[in-house]
């Protein structure tokens, strides 16, 4: 144990392109000693590689290391799925306190980089809270950044909102339960099941994968008329590249 709190910074480094990066988080890359990269394994290597290069391009000097997490596989199809979350949180939490404690020398700061915004369907935060519940001294900071819902509406050229009109934002999960009668525009994340074809096909989608890189795939236009060919180009690019990211706009026409 260190004599001090262990220092972390969270620092959201955006959906995927590098000059997504705020000035804050460029700073506070430049703060950091240490950065505890997750590994998920061989068919997310493009991402682990774009976190090394995010710091190689903006960091000025080599003064500071790389430590690999590895990260488990969490339960698929669960019966309980908030358990087998909690379950999966716990053996991150588990690997990250020991990793702190181990690599972080007194005074020393460590970073964790996380995709978009730490505080948008990222489990980052809460799992320091878990490391913190056991009573290991750890003091950290929240750096946002750009968020895939943001960089989506922008390379499709529409407002998040209507105006005076709410919106919700939500997983694939929870679509399966139908779109909201109150809300006109539906941001849906983290849908590995392509829901989208259970709901109203007179619906508008705004689709996009892999958002701010290279590959970026955009496709949109009235839900009846694009889900074929959303269906297939995601599947298509799941293939290539071993995984996808992707999020959507839903909204009445």
């Amino acid at each position: 144990m260190t004599s001090k709190p262990l220092k972390i910074l969270v620092i959201g480094i955006g959906a995927g392109n590098p000059e997504h990066l705020t000035v804050q988080a460029i700073k506070a890359l430049n703060r950091a000693d240490v950065f505890f990269i997750p590994d998920k394994g061989a068919e997310k290597t493009a991402l682990r590689h774009l976190r090394t290069e995010i710091c190689r391009r903006f960091i000025e000097g080599e003064a500071y290391r790389f430590v690999p997490v590895p990260i488990p596989e969490r339960e698929r199809n669960p019966v309980d799925y908030r358990s087998a979350v909690a379950a999966w949180h716990e053996a991150i939490a588990v690997t990250y306190a020991r990793l702190f404690e181990a690599e972080l020398p007194d005074g020393a700061c460590g970073a964790l980089l996380v995709w978009g915004d730490p505080s948008l369907y990222d489990s980052t935060l809460r799992i320091l809270e878990r490391i913190r519940a056991t009573g290991v001294a750890l003091d950290y900071e929240v750096i946002p950044g750009i968020s895939s819902v943001q960089v989506l509406t922008a390379q499709h050229r529409v407002p998040l909102n209507r105006i005076g009109e709410p919106v919700l934002i939500t997983t694939g999960r929870k679509l399966t339960d139908g779109f909201p009668d109150d809300v006109g525009s539906v941001v849906v994340m983290l849908d590995g099941e392509q829901s989208f074809r259970r709901v109203d096909p007179e619906l508008d989608i705004y689709w996009g994968a892999y958002l701010g890189t290279a590959d970026e795939i955009l496709i949109s236009g009235r839900l009846a008329d694009v889900r074929d060919e959303i269906e297939a180009r995601r599947e298509q690019a799941r293939q290539r590249h071993g995984w996808i990211m992707d999020c959507y706009l839903l909204r009445r026409h």
